[in-house]
């Protein structure tokens, strides 16, 4: 193990928040690219059976309709994305888009118990997924990872508040420089 070990060290895969700055440029790559969808036809339609289905969000197509509800979508993936862009410089609006991210995520991983024949049958049902709701599960990695930046913000913005001065962008967090 040690070899390996050393390999990853020289790497910089043990360098400071290597890991909490992968997970937010990972969230704003997806929120980009998954907002974009939301702009076309073909994505307002293979969304119905997700928002229809979703206790948190189907209010959504009886106030803007299917069109517009992936519009709304759109705006608001695009807003949290901007705002983890936003949180490599300023932790407050890192803050935000996590918060938005974990509501994102809560909404969807809410789905899963009523997405209908979510449950392959042939194999007994639960816990044999099928279709969308096997789409789905990855959300419960999206959820667990925007609790993990709204944490990590939070305890940066706290830390912060605490200790005001000069650098305040490189706070002391458990014995690492965080920025």
């Amino acid at each position: 193990m040690k070899p390996l070990i050393d390999i990853l060290s020289k790497l910089g895969l043990f360098k400071d928040d290597l890991d909490y700055h992968l997970i937010r440029a990972s969230m704003v790559i997806m929120f980009f690219f998954f907002g974009y969808q939301k702009w076309f036809e073909y994505e307002a339609q293979v969304l119905i059976p997700y928002i229809s289905n979703g206790p948190l969000i189907s209010w959504l197509y009886p106030v803007f309709g299917i069109r517009g509800a992936s519009w709304f979508l759109g705006v608001a993936e695009w807003s949290f994305g901007a705002l983890l862009l936003l949180g490599f410089w300023n932790k407050k609006l890192g803050m935000l888009g996590a918060a938005g991210s974990v509501i994102t995520f809560v909404s969807t991983v809410t789905i899963i118990p009523f997405m209908p024949n979510g449950w392959a049958a042939s194999a007994g049902g639960f816990p044999a997924m099928v279709g969308n709701v096997a789409f789905l599960m990855k959300d419960v990695v999206l959820l667990a990872v925007s609790v993990y930046l709204l944490k990590q913000d939070a305890q940066r913005v706290s830390l912060a508040a605490k200790h005001p001065g000069p650098g305040q962008g490189n706070v002391e967090l458990a014995g690492r420089v965080k920025a």
